[in-house]
């Protein structure tokens, strides 16, 4: 079966090749099937040296009129080919040996094929590929479109064409058995998964070579769905092993009441039913795994206190997790002012703690002292040994990878021990509720629904007896892990289509409502020539009491990448004007040097915050209100938005300036233009996903299972709702096809399904 043929009985794989293979995630003669190519070179047809385009590849032939290898900074050989019009095409190698040089005489024909590019002497290949014509025989152009495959150092991609044309030759007879339902086939005229196969592999002239090379072609469409319905199925899986689990379950709090009657503001509708959904998680006994989406200064912290203050309440620990210290200080802050003064504890655990200093408060996180843990990577050091950890908050989740979201979820695993004879009671009661709910698991029953469905379906008596087996169940183990609550936030906001499918296994809550009285911030682009009269507008509003910030990527100045440093920036301000007030954070700085300058800010004792995008997140000063960001055209939408969003939280109407570096790309414009036009994160998230792709907006870290073989999330988003039905009724008509399925699109790959 190839399915499972180990990839060491093809001709030629010895054990140095199959550990290259093996990097490339190869390890069976299915895993080679489907390792599918990244693009095709068409090389069909000739495009005349005239018709060439910069930046597009393509094969031409011509005539060799000259060659000359050059001497200076980076020697080359160069060599120029003229067509039967007199139009020429320089050949560029940077790599040569003296033989290949000689091989260029003039007179020869020469076809190449390469990407265009503009060089010093008009249009020139770099390193193409060539091959000599005889003109009384030519060769016959190839009638196919060429693979083009990932591959990994020392294997390239003659080896890789060799092994899967071996494989293709066995598919002839024994073909991948077929997974997919054959109406889901048939509804979308999609071809068998063999011939997708060979297709894709081995394109013929038949085929529609331009939709093959556009990823819209049958065969790619049929493996894009089988791998989305995987991916699908994974989720989904992921989602019924949740509800088996074991969770604390908290009942409302009375203290939110008093926090709620201490705030100087009132909820916003989108906060309130935000927490009603995660009120209702917290009290089910299986662990809540939310994903609020908020965009900056939508309210996520004050929704987050509200659910730490309901497990702290029931007697639990809450663990607070920030991507950077300026951040986990601003929610220490909070909580401390919102939490202590209902008697609920506040700790601080940071990787930069005096050595005493940090054993005492190892010491209270362990003891239980403290209510709720606040910090950043450090939570989740070994030594951190909490005592009832019950709800875990993640801030920004993207900036973290997925192994440590995992290490900090097993660090509140508890155990329920055999003589608790009150705790089995209530894990035999539970475990029946999952049991009962069985619906909700294989996905066709919402969260409400599933707590709704009633138990008296099953009838009395099985009903006692299915819970005698769980508690009997329980009485031969020796313990049984019980799970924190996890709870998820991020102000970037994340396109439905990413969410879907990155963080399909979570429920998803959005706060999609701004508090009343919040002014869209008016945004304007200017070009860095206009840079001294913009820090002479900046002086005269800081004199009338505005706060402002002024945003440079570099630290240190560097004339190769046009960037102002912050240190510079900041001299100039106090040479300029002394009696500005001026202050400096960047990376460099300690965590209590960064704490005193931001503190000094917000006291308004500074009138200018010069930074790098350390304050991309965390920061909340309502009364800063101007927002410079410098070299504007080499950051990312979402971090852009990001920044811009440390202003506009008072009620002063505030204004954001992004300064680009002229001259400016025709993407650059269009990016900093749809800064201008609007303020909504999501809209912005939309483009930034165009732009980057998804591995670049949830983090490489984070990406894990979007490490996909073919599909493209936003080039395949179509499919999403199709996979997502496809998934759930495969999972509960044929389990066993399921998990052919999973091993076919994940095999061998590690990805952290408890995450």
């Amino acid at each position: 079966m190839l399915e499972s043929n180990s990839l060491d009985t093809l001709k030629g794989v010895g054990p140095k090749q199959l550990e290259k293979l093996h990097k490339l995630g190869l390890f069976t003669i299915q895993d080679l099937l489907l390792h599918l190519p990244l693009r095709y070179q068409d090389k069909t047809r000739l495009t005349p040296i005239d018709s060439l385009l910069v930046g597009v590849e393509a094969q031409t032939e011509g005539t060799i009129i000259s060659q000359a290898m050059t001497r200076g900074g980076r020697n080359s050989l160069l060599v120029t080919i003229q067509s039967p019009g007199g139009a020429c095409l320089t050949l560029r190698f940077f790599h040569y040996h003296y033989r290949q040089a000689q091989s260029f005489t003039r007179g020869k024909t020469v076809r190449v094929y390469g990407e265009v590019r503009s060089g010093p002497n008009g249009l020139e290949m770099v390193h193409p590929h060539y091959q000599f014509i005889n003109l009384e025989n030519p060769k016959p152009l190839d009638s196919t479109l060429t693979p083009v495959y990932p591959t990994t150092e020392g294997l390239g991609q003659p080896s890789i064409v060799k092994l899967i044309t071996q494989a293709l030759d066995l598919v002839k007879s024994s073909p991948l058995p077929e997974l997919l339902p054959s109406n889901l086939l048939q509804e979308l005229q999609l071809p068998d998964l063999n011939q997708a196969i060979v297709t894709l592999h081995q394109p013929q002239a038949s085929d529609d070579l331009v939709s093959i090379k556009q990823f819209c072609h049958p065969a790619q469409q049929r493996l894009i769905l089988e791998e989305l319905i995987s991916q699908q199925i994974g989720l989904q899986k992921l989602r019924q092993e949740e509800q088996k689990r074991l969770a604390p379950a908290f009942p409302p709090s009375q203290k939110v009441n008093a926090l709620l009657a201490s705030l100087p503001f009132s909820l916003t509708g989108a906060q309130q039913r935000v927490l009603d959904e995660i009120g209702h998680d917290l009290k089910r006994q299986h662990p809540m795994q939310r994903l609020v989406q908020g965009d900056v200064g939508s309210g996520k912290t004050v929704v987050a206190a509200i659910a730490a203050i309901q497990a702290a309440e029931a007697g639990y620990q809450v663990a607070i997790m920030a991507p950077t210290e300026i951040l986990a200080e601003q929610h220490l802050n909070a909580f401390q002012e919102w939490l202590e003064p209902l008697d609920i504890s506040v700790a601080w655990l940071n990787g930069r703690m005096k050595a005493a200093e940090k054993r005492l408060m190892l010491a209270q996180v362990e003891s239980g002292a403290a209510n709720v843990v606040v910090g950043t990577h450090a939570l989740f050091q070994d030594a951190v040994n909490f005592s009832k950890l019950g709800l875990v908050i993640i801030d920004e989740q993207h900036r973290f990878g997925v192994h440590q979201r995992l290490t900090l979820q097993q660090k509140g695993q508890k155990i329920v021990l055999e003589g608790e004879e009150s705790d089995k009671e209530s894990v035999g009661d539970n475990l029946l509720k999952v049991e009962a709910n069985k619906p909700y698991n294989d996905g066709f029953l919402s969260p409400i629904e599933a707590d709704e469905a009633p138990v008296a379906e099953c009838t009395h008596g099985v009903h006692e007896q299915r819970k005698a087996e769980s508690n009997n169940d329980l009485a031969q183990k020796d313990k049984l892990e019980v799970h924190p609550h996890q709870l998820i936030m991020t102000a970037t906001p994340i396109p439905r289509t990413l969410a879907m499918t990155a963080y399909g296994d979570l429920d998803l809550s959005v706060i999609d409502e701004l508090p009343p009285g919040r002014k869209p911030i008016e945004t304007a682009v200017m070009s860095n020539t206009k840079r001294d009269e913009l820090m002479e507008h900046l002086y005269a509003k800081c004199t009338q009491g505005v706060q402002a910030y002024w945003v440079c990527p570099l630290i240190e100045e560097s004339e190769l990448l046009h960037a102002q440093a912050a240190e510079v920036t900041a001299t100039q301000f106090t040479d300029r004007w002394p009696d500005l007030r001026v202050g400096l954070v960047h990376g460099r700085l300690k965590g209590d040097e960064k704490a005193l300058v931001m503190n000094a800010f917000k006291q308004h004792d500074l009138d200018l915050l010069v930074a790098t995008t350390v304050i991309e997140v965390g920061v909340n000063v309502p009364n800063a209100s101007l927002m410079i960001i410098e070299n504007a055209e080499r950051l990312g939408l979402a971090q852009l938005h990001q920044l811009r969003g440390r202003v506009g939280r008072g009620e002063k109407q505030s204004h954001c300036v992004l300064l680009y570096q002229p001259p400016l790309s025709t993407t650059g414009k269009a990016r900093l233009n749809i800064m201008r036009e609007t303020n909504d994160g999501f809209r912005i998230a939309e483009e930034d996903l165009k732009i980057r792709g998804p591995g670049e907006i949830l983090g490489t870290r984070q990406t894990g299972g979007l490490q996909l073989r073919i599909a493209d999330l936003q080039r395949d988003a179509r499919f999403i709702p199709l996979a997502q039905e496809y998934s759930a009724l495969m999972l509960h008509n044929d389990p066993q096809r399921v998990d052919a399925l999973q091993h076919r699109w994940i095999g061998h790959r590690v990805e952290y399904q408890n995450a």
